[in-house]
């Protein structure tokens, strides 16, 4: 059965979306394959890791057969990545094999039933309907993705809080030692819910999603979240647990703030963390009238210290904290300036962009 005669990159396309949830290794080998459906000259892709599944279509098939089959995601991918521009690659199916030709190169791969795939079950009921444009979605997960936890043990940390309230879309992350929050309008209005979105499923989304106004439509299940957007299908699992209730996390009424150029305290810091060690990366800041200072040292007594004039008249601030969390924040706005807000040493610092209300970052401070 004849499947695909296209170019090589309209056949490339779908499979580098679907393949980027393929895991390696996994207790069920057939979890490595995709699923390729075939209705005349619809084809779809489909993979999943049984959290997450990502199917999309192209119109790209030849002949008017009906089938399926599964095949080595990997494999497919890195065969047409190496095949030639120029010229239709075939994909036929014979035998259990599907063959893969153009040209005189010819290659012939295993299959898997396409009836032993496990696919995710779609959720008989999506209580919530949000469109937005894909870039106002991507910027929102920008904006805070780089804090959520990695592996922490409190599973529900290692993920993004996305709560739509009124007419607000809010995205949240946090790994315990900072809290990243941003919102986003819209013309439609909601009920109060709130979700956890896998760290797996944002970084996918982050890939996927394009800077365009071309609209992407979430739905939302008490366990599952459905995008839909261009030609893709992305379904994912939530995470079950209660989120650290971010509004008490914000400081607020901190007198001692300042603005200061976003790129001129990256660069800083930057250097300042030259110095800083793999197991310590702590920076020292002092904040008095008039100027600020930072300084970083390491176990064999080397120094960085950086000073500079800042418009501040507030009390003398003696603290340090985790260079990383501040590069991460600094790298991912694209402000010109940045407000900081303190209290004291032992208090939680709130980083904010002048006249908007849509992002604050909070980083605990730590001790030098």
């Amino acid at each position: 059965m004849q499947l695909v005669k296209t170019p090589r990159d309209s056949l490339l396309r779908p499979l580098q979306i679907v393949s980027g949830i393929v895991e390696r290794r996994h207790t069920l080998p057939i979890l490595a394959n995709i699923l390729i459906r075939k209705d005349g000259e619809k084809i779809s892709f489909l993979s999943t890791d049984i959290e997450v599944q990502i199917t999309t279509h192209a119109n790209i098939g030849t002949g008017g057969d009906v089938g399926a089959t599964t095949v080595a995601a990997r494999k497919l991918l890195d065969i047409l990545r190496a095949l030639p521009e120029s010229g239709d690659v075939l994909m036929s199916l014979t035998n259990k094999r599907l063959t893969v030709q153009t040209g005189k190169s010819r290659f012939a791969l295993q299959t898997l039933a396409a009836e032993e795939f496990p696919t995710v079950a779609q959720a008989e009921h999506y209580s919530t309907k949000v469109t937005l444009p894909q870039k106002t979605l991507k910027h929102l997960f920008n904006m805070v993705h780089f804090s959520m936890a990695q592996q922490d043990i409190r599973y529900y940390l290692n993920g993004l809080l996305l709560v739509v309230e009124g007419n607000k879309v809010i995205a949240v992350a946090t790994d315990g030692h900072r809290l990243a929050f941003c919102q986003v309008e819209t013309e439609q209005e909601f009920a109060r819910q709130e979700v956890i979105i896998p760290r797996k499923t944002i970084l996918e989304l982050q890939r996927l999603l394009e800077e365009t106004d071309e609209p992407v439509t979430l739905e939302i299940a008490t366990n599952q979240i459905k995008l839909t957007f261009a030609d893709i299908e992305l379904i994912s699992k939530l995470v079950e647990g209660k989120f650290p209730d971010y509004n008490r996390v914000v400081p607020k009424g901190y007198k001692n703030n300042f603005t200061i150029g976003r790129d001129e305290l990256l660069r800083s810091l930057q250097r300042a963390a030259i110095m800083t060690s793999d197991k310590f990366k702590g920076v020292r800041c002092i904040m008095g009238p008039g100027s600020m200072k930072i300084s970083s040292t390491n176990a064999d007594q080397e120094e960085a210290v950086e000073e500079f004039e800042i418009d501040y008249g507030g009390d003398l601030v003696d603290i340090g904290f985790n260079v990383t969390y501040l590069l991460d924040v600094l790298n991912n706005l694209k402000c010109d300036q940045i407000n900081i807000a303190l209290g004291d040493s032992n208090s939680s610092a709130l980083i904010s962009i002048p006249d908007n209300t849509d992002f604050k970052y909070v980083v605990m401070p730590m001790r030098i």
